[in-house]
């Protein structure tokens, strides 16, 4: 096993003039007792959770440009989704993706299901 190992993170974060966009970026992971006496696994370091649930989006689910209600780590379950961020770029977003929403302020970003079943869960700080 690796010592360390990162896993890859999409930022969506505003700038100080509004405009949100996406950033690829990665967690690290670092080998940790995790749950002694099980052997050492990879961990990432803790973040603080305020709360967490699953958001599922029906068919054909669309939104208008929106903030995050709050900083909010999405991982995609299935399905998937398509988000455009108000500087014009869009992504897809499938099974096993990680996004850190973090574009609380400014002009947001519009959401739609972009495959059936689309489930996430949802970790807010």
């Amino acid at each position: 096993m690796n010592e360390n190992h990162s896993v890859p993170v999409v930022r969506l974060h505003a700038d100080e003039d509004g405009e949100s966009h996406f950033t690829d970026d990665s967690m690290t992971l670092g080998l940790a007792e995790f749950a002694p006496p099980a052997p050492a696994i990879l961990v990432s370091p803790p973040t603080a959770a305020a709360r967490s649930m699953f958001l599922a989006l029906p068919d054909n689910w669309s939104s208008e440009a929106h903030p995050a209600p709050r900083e909010q780590l999405m991982v995609m379950m299935s399905g998937a989704i398509e988000v455009t961020v108000s500087d014009g770029e869009t992504r897809t977003f499938t099974t096993g993706d990680v996004i850190m929403i973090e574009d609380t302020t400014g002009k947001g970003h519009t959401t739609r299901s972009a495959a059936p079943n689309a489930l996430a869960i949802v970790v807010q700080t």
